[in-house]
């Protein structure tokens, strides 16, 4: 399979970056980079890495990918989908990613845009940039080789551009790609391209706004924006032209000695933020940081890696947050799981390292350079919108192949202080879940629905083979506890929901199933011992009374009798309670086959299983 980050033909590129980093003194790294100055680490042997989880977060498959029904997700069955970008204007979110048939680098290639008014109920992907036609018999500099039917490849570090006078631009990049292992990002592309997207939804005509020098303008299919009759349209071109931090960020695909571009070096995927005193802090792969005093114009040091910080060669974001305080978001580590978010008081130290994604569900499909994880996250930029919730939204793509927006509530926090009592029916509408970490996919949602009675519940559906829906709550720190909750299940022959009690680092210390065979039951160490028989539509409440200090619990279904038993796995004290409409998953890990050219699909890759669906309709906490 599939699994890790690919080190492509830049390695050579990137070591020397990082080399020439270490050069760099340790005064310097000290005095004027942001850092990590937190003692959490992740462990990559889980794909939670171990982290705590941020509050709140709400994490939402917005486009899953299928080859069998594109009805269901693109409607193209396109199963290489990357790259995502994010802004908030108008009172709608919208998001637009790069996607090829099958894998990165190999054409067709186009941007797709997906809306939403609230962050959870996205439309369609709609395309924005289409399919370019490279001319036959072009030759590429420095490539062996002839185009004949060949298709440009897109790929933009850069989504959105919201003008001074309220305009929203979006932009994309076509590159040439001769094969499979040519880079289309070397500077010897078509160019740059831009469009309007109007109030009303519908989108402008398509120009490029920058030509790559060797490329012929005369057969370019697009005009240049300065033929545009729309001279507002110009002008906010030309604005966004005269941005160095705007110009920074498309070094990559840029010519390399493009006079727009501050900083000619081969750093890739900028994202920045400003400090109050007007400084810029720089993020790019690999946790490169470097800071401007300009505004990008220039910047003090060539970038060099934020001591502490532990990222590879995957994007990291980094913003203030709307308590004025800041975030970065990235995987720590040498892998492309978890997805982790830091927070800073000053925007310099960085002093926690929370759980964002902590998921990674079965690769699909084979394609080229595909990586494993939640990976490529991209919040709003500054002057791209400011959702009124007051959350940090971030996009990103999992495995390069579904397309996911989370929320993560600010202030940042890892701990719940209070007592758990959702009653879902009574807790106001909009805020049932304001506590409670959720895992929502398009096959497997996870959602408040109001029933036939008329009553709310928190209703897990799941006809996905490949994943499964959750949702996890947060509670004070116990070592001796109470809990109940009730479930109604729709069904009690197919499916199964598993709860787990587990501790601040996710490790779970005892399991309640209800399982396929219409019983539940706890995990007694490798076997599985049953408690009560379970029908459909029927209500389920289930009392649990446990002590860390002798590893054993209750358990009591609705009336029954209450019985006695041991954790299965020993733990410091309980923090999480999860619902899990699925076996947990430890593949890939840090020992999986690397990704291989002869990865095929996934057997069954279009089936759907049977909907299971399981209502809880409260979850009810007190310390003992």
């Amino acid at each position: 399979m599939i699994l890790f980050q690919n080190i492509k033909s830049n390695i050579t590129t990137a070591t020397t970056i990082l080399l020439t980093c270490g050069t760099i003194s340790s005064a310097l790294a000290q005095k004027d980079t942001i850092r990590y100055t937190g003692k959490t680490l992740s462990n990559v042997d889980y794909h939670h890495g171990q982290l705590s989880p941020a509050v709140g977060v709400h994490a939402t498959q917005i486009m899953r990918a299928s080859r069998e029904h594109p009805e269901k997700s693109d409607g193209f069955g396109w199963t290489y989908n990357h790259q995502p970008m994010i802004a908030y204007w108008n009172n709608t979110f919208y998001l637009h990613y790069l996607s090829d048939p099958a894998g990165e680098h190999i054409p067709p290639s186009q941007t797709l845009l997906l809306t939403s008014k609230d962050g959870s109920n996205w439309t369609k992907p709609k395309v924005i940039f289409p399919i370019y036609h490279i001319p036959d018999g072009y030759k590429k500099e420095g490539v062996d080789g002839v185009a004949k039917n060949l298709d440009a490849i897109m790929h933009q570090r850069m989504g959105f551009y919201v003008t001074s006078d309220n305009r929203l631009l979006s932009l994309g990049y076509y590159g040439i790609a001769m094969d499979k292992k040519d880079d289309p990002n070397d500077g010897k592309g078509i160019g740059r391209v831009v469009r309007e997207i109007y109030k009303d939804g519908s989108f402008g005509p398509i120009y490029f706004i920058r030509f790559n020098k060797n490329w012929d303008k005369s057969i370019a299919a697009f005009p240049f924006y300065k033929k545009s009759k729309d001279k507002k349209f110009i002008k906010a071109c030309d604005e966004l032209l005269s941005k160095p931090l705007m110009m920074q960020q498309w070094v990559e695909e840029a010519d390399r000695d493009d006079p727009l571009i501050p900083l000619q070096k081969g750093y890739k995927a900028l994202s920045y933020y400003h400090l109050p005193n007007g400084n810029v802090v720089g993020l790019w792969k690999h946790a490169l940081t470097s800071l401007s005093k300009d505004n990008g114009k220039t910047w003090e040091y060539d970038p060099l890696r934020a001591p502490g910080f532990v990222n590879s060669n995957a994007k990291i974001w980094g913003q203030k947050t709307s308590d004025n305080r800041y975030a970065t978001i990235y995987n720590p580590s040498e892998y492309r799981w978890p997805l982790a978010i830091s927070t800073s008081d000053d925007g310099i130290n960085y002093k926690d390292l929370l759980l964002v994604h902590g998921e990674i569900s079965p690769m699909r499909y084979g394609g080229n350079y595909k990586s494993a994880g939640p990976q490529y996250p991209r919040g709003i930029l500054e002057g791209n919108g400011t959702p009124p919730d007051g959350k940090l939204w971030v996009s990103y793509s999992v495995n390069k192949e579904d397309i996911w927006v989370a929320s993560v509530p600010v202030p940042v926090t890892s701990e719940v202080n209070e007592n758990v009592n959702d009653v879902f029916n009574d807790l106001p509408n909009g805020e049932e879940l304001k506590m409670w970490n959720i895992y929502d996919l398009a096959w497997a949602s996870a959602k408040i629905e109001k029933k036939a009675d008329g009553k709310k519940t928190l209703t897990l559906r799941d006809q996905d083979a490949f994943d499964y829906s959750r949702v996890e709550r947060v509670i004070p720190f116990a070592q001796k506890m109470e809990a109940t909750f009730t479930v109604v299940p729709e069904q009690n022959d197919n499916g199964l929901l598993q709860v787990e009690f587990q501790n601040k680092q996710g490790l779970p210390a005892l399991r309640i199933v209800f399982d396929s065979d219409g019983e539940i039951k706890v995990k007694h160490g490798a076997r599985s011992g049953g408690v009560a028989k379970y029908e459909a539509g029927a209500a389920y409440t289930v009392t649990v009374k446990l002590d860390v200090t002798s590893r054993s619990y209750t358990i009591k279904v609705n009336d029954g009798k209450e019985t006695n038993k041991i954790f299965y796995a020993p733990v410091d004290g309980i923090s999480r309670i999860m619902f899990r409409t699925g076996e947990q998953r430890y593949s890939p890990n840090p020992d999986t086959t690397p990704d291989t050219p002869d990865y095929v699909d996934l057997p069954n890759t279009g089936i759907l299983i049977p909907e299971a669906v399981f209502n809880i309709k409260s979850l009810i906490t007190k310390k003992l």
